[in-house]
């Protein structure tokens, strides 16, 4: 796994991208701890962002990309980085995987963050609005989903494009670069195949379920960050992560903001991550 790294330290805080993005997406983040001094200077945390398997640089071998597959992969390059504690920060698909090592390795996790990703699986495909709720039935529809992302490049050349504006086109050509023909394309299918929907897959809406509940019963310090107005994470759903999370921060990075917040809003994302850090990770 390929992956980009700040700092020396027994704390690692570690960087996870979701789809279609990369390890790319937190240049911003690495750039403002690194400038800021603290909290690298002094040799107590090492930022490290992974590109998950058979994303960004990553090789792309030939498995099946469940997200148990992501899982067991990620574990296994957790173990490779020999870290004493460990900080977790999550972006869309990032949020459930870093949720899924929190259950996982209770004694090595001392916080975690997360932002626009999904808590639990969704009940059903009402939880969509009727956009999301059109593209997804698509996506998830033998043939025509092969033929938006694998022949097409859905993802790359029409959503991220759309959905985060500030991104410029040498940018752009970054993100699309990993994925030249359609073979390589298969993991980016198969994550919009695994959004727990009505509870398939059972697999994976299995695993959210139980680190879902294990994130409730956790007293480790959780960071939502959140922008206005947001995707995934919109008022109903800062209500109900108020209710059910203990030892909970809130932090609103302001707007205008969509879903790929460490595009849209990256100082204010980066400064979110690094007080939070700094406040509780002394």
């Amino acid at each position: 796994m390929s992956y980009r790294e700040l700092g020396t330290g027994p704390i690692v805080v570690l960087l996870l991208h979701g789809n279609p993005t990369s390890s790319f997406l937190w240049r911003h983040v690495l750039a403002r701890v690194r400038s800021s001094g603290e909290p690298v200077a002094d040799g107590r945390s090492r930022w490290v962002a992974p590109d998950l398997i058979g994303m960004g640089h990553s090789e792309k071998p030939d498995i099946d990309y469940r997200f148990a597959d992501h899982v067991a992969r990620l574990e296994a390059f957790i173990d490779s980085l020999h870290a004493q504690s460990l900080i977790l920060v999550g972006h869309d698909w990032g949020v459930a995987l870093s949720v899924a090592i929190l259950r996982a390795r209770p004694g090595l996790v001392r916080g975690i963050a997360m932002m626009e990703g999904h808590l639990r699986p969704l009940k059903g495909w009402d939880d969509f609005d009727d956009g999301g709720r059109e593209l997804f039935q698509a996506l998830r529809t033998p043939g025509i989903g092969e033929q938006m992302v694998l022949d097409e490049n859905f993802f790359l050349d029409t959503l991220l494009p759309a959905a985060a504006p500030t991104v410029t086109q040498l940018q752009m050509a970054t993100y699309r670069a990993p994925y030249p023909d359609p073979r390589s394309r298969r993991p980016l299918l198969q994550w919009a195949r695994e959004i727990p929907i009505g509870g398939e897959p059972a697999d994976t809406a299995a695993l959210m379920t139980a680190g879902f509940d294990n994130l409730v019963a956790s007293s480790v310090p959780k960071l939502i960050v959140h922008g206005e107005p947001g995707v995934l994470v919109t008022a109903p759903v800062l209500a109900f992560v108020r209710r059910h999370l203990n030892a909970l921060t809130v932090v609103d990075v302001g707007g205008p903001a969509g879903h790929f917040l460490p595009e849209d809003r990256p100082n204010e994302v980066s400064d979110a991550l690094i007080d939070w850090i700094d406040r509780h990770h002394r």
